[in-house]
């Protein structure tokens, strides 16, 4: 496998370079035909440019011989030589032209001076060699100069040659330059390497005195200054932290005193001073850093050598620097476009807000739209003007076009989408419950097997407080799918019926039983009289009659304690009526046996009557 891999990148380093030479080649083939068409198009220019010059010299030699008085003669040479000047000047405005779309498709390869900077271009080739390799030998030659120590700023010489112009130095040949190179620049070939031996020799010049050893003196000197202030500035820097931390600590009850948020402790006085220390160690070394890092550039920038390590790292705070600033000055028209949409979204919830409040206290009414479901239609239309403002905002966003921003809102997505199944089930069933109308808070429900009063409904669970004054939160999806019952709905105007069953033998007169247990009922407290107690007759067993009393209440909510009190009352008028209440199977010989009532209920002279024996002789 290493080896497939290391086969794998040589091949591709083999075609880099094959594409790299290629390029190379091409460029080089390209200069070199648009050169060789440039030096062909120019020299049939400069060819019918001499005709003309030949041809206009003998009409101003037939010009001066022609007499003053021969005007028509005259009239016809004038006209001949301006004709010859205008084409003439359109020779030029062609040759210009040719050259000026030549630069459009044209790479010119710099010539660079010590410091990689750039003195000036070729853009030609000369014989044999491309303009890339004229480019090369000129900055080697013109980089041995300093080497020279007799070289001074009138060493460099312009030589006129047969084909070229050259800038030499001694027996040196720096630079030659030809007449192509001095269209480019639409100069001649003279005035042309008299730029460029000025451009050479003021390089060399200035390299010599950058190296100098008065200049390395001085820079040593210098940088022996600024080490020196740079030490005293962070030695007062310490010693005034120093200062600052000593008096964060005394300060202490003082100045700062226990920060409290609604009887939260955030921050007592030893939490403070550490914060404070903290902070201001921070602040210490941060300002200790920043003095040496600014320092550095500086003392770079004092010798010629180290000097581009100055400008690059001045670069690495001045272009975050500048790019930051940049990035939020062309962000502004976004801020503001956020900052406008904002604002109207703000305001439409504000309405919206105020419409909740209106509908929920009764001031507002639509048909079919009950108060109750207020909050929840806010809460839900909230959501919905939140996403679709965020859905407006997002391309207004930095990054919103990033695939990797992208691929990040795809992967939330995701996530949301599937971590999410169980709970928008949750959140669909209680927003059917909310216009289902199913309970409200502080209604009395039976949801499955739980009986309580609803205490809290939210998008998920419903909670419900049990009599025995338990918490149980059951899922929306949950109370969907079970049967609910409501015993508080209609109780407050149709009242809501409570019943219990009590059964009693054959022997008591059913009549009687219906008036005991009415009495019993009437007696209870939050019966209501009206409508009035009934009793029904649920089954008539082999050992007793079931007796069912059904009793109207309004306060469904306090069910256990009604029970509790019926069934006390039950028992006392049954006693009073004496009447006994016998468990289902429950058998007695009469003779003899003491009666079930309680004595309180008993005549004063009862007794406990004698087991009578009767027997036949």
């Amino acid at each position: 496998m290493q080896r497939l891999f290391f086969v794998f990148i040589l091949m591709l380093s083999v075609v880099v370079y094959a594409q790299t030479d290629s390029t190379t080649i091409v460029t080089d083939s390209v200069a070199s035909t648009t050169g060789t068409d440039l030096a062909r198009k120019l020299a049939e220019l400069e060819k019918q440019r001499f005709a003309d010059s030949i041809r206009r010299a003998d009409l101003e030699a037939r010009l001066n011989a022609v007499s003053t008085t021969n005007n028509r003669e005259r009239s016809e040479l004038e006209a001949q030589l301006k004709q010859f000047e205008e084409n003439e000047n359109a020779l030029l405005a062609q040759k210009k032209e040719q050259i000026a779309n030549l630069k459009r498709t044209t790479r010119g390869f710099p010539v660079t001076g010590f410091e990689e900077d750039t003195l000036f271009l070729i853009y030609n080739r000369l014989g044999s060699f491309s303009p890339q390799e004229r480019a090369n030998a000129i900055t080697a030659r013109i980089q041995r100069l300093p080497d020279n120590i007799e070289f001074y700023a009138d060493s460099l010489k312009v030589a006129v040659s047969e084909a070229t112009v050259d800038v030499v130095y001694g027996n040196q040949n720096i630079v030659s330059v030809t007449d192509i190179d001095a269209l480019w620049f639409e100069t001649t070939p003279l005035e042309l390497a008299t730029g460029y031996k000025t451009l050479i020799s003021d390089a060399v010049v200035a390299y010599k005195e950058e190296h100098s050893l008065t200049n390395l003196f001085k820079s040593i000197g210098l940088a022996v200054l600024v080490l020196i202030v740079i030490g005293l500035i962070v030695k007062y820097v310490l010693r005034l932290f120093r200062w600052t931390a000593l008096k964060i600590q005394r300060q202490k009850n003082k100045r700062l005193k226990t920060l409290t948020v609604k009887n939260y402790t955030v921050l007592d006085t030893e939490r403070q001073v550490h914060v404070l220390l903290l902070l201001n160690r921070i602040v210490k070394w941060t300002t200790v850093l920043v003095a040496i890092y600014v320092a550095l550039p500086v003392i770079f920038g004092f010798f010629p050598q180290t000097e581009a390590f100055a400008h690059e790292l001045f670069g690495y705070i001045i272009n975050p620097i500048k790019g930051i600033f940049l990035a939020v000055w062309n962000y502004l028209p976004n801020i503001f476009a956020i900052v406008v949409i904002i604002v109207v979204f703000r305001l439409l919830l504000k309405f919206l807000h105020f419409l909740k409040v209106e509908i929920a206290e009764g001031r507002l009414s639509f048909n079919g739209f009950y108060p109750d479901w207020a909050n929840p239609t806010y809460q839900l239309v909230r959501v919905l003007v939140i996403a679709f403002a965020f859905v407006v905002i997002f391309p207004y966003l930095p990054g919103s076009n990033s695939p990797v921003f992208q691929g990040i809102s795809v992967f939330l997505g995701f996530l949301f989408t599937f971590g999410s199944a169980g709970s928008l089930s949750n959140v669909i069933a209680g927003l059917v419950l909310t216009y289902m109308r199913l309970f409200k808070i502080g209604d009395r429900v039976k949801i499955g097997d739980i009986v309580g009063d609803v205490i809290e409904k939210s998008s998920l669970v419903t909670r419900v407080r049990t009599p025995k004054n338990e918490i149980i939160s059951i899922p929306n999806s949950t109370v969907m799918s079970s049967h609910t019952i409501n015993y508080s709905s209609d109780a407050p105007e149709k009242g809501l019926i409570i019943h219990t069953t009590v059964t009693i033998g054959y022997d008591v007169p059913w009549k009687d039983m219906h008036q005991t247990l009415i009495d019993a009922a009437l007696r209870t407290e939050l019966v209501l009289k009206d409508p009035q107690p009934f009793v029904l007759q649920t089954s008539l067993e082999d050992f007793y009659v079931a007796y069912q009393i059904n009793a109207y209440v309004r306060e469904a909510n306090k069910q256990a304690t009604i029970y509790s009190n019926l069934h006390q009352n039950i028992q006392d008028v049954c006693n009073e009526n004496g009447i006994e209440i016998l468990s289902p199977h429950y058998r007695a010989a009469r003779d003899g046996n003491q009666s079930t009532i309680p004595a309180d209920y008993l005549p004063k002279d009862y007794e406990v009557p004698s087991f009578n024996v009767k027997s036949k002789k």
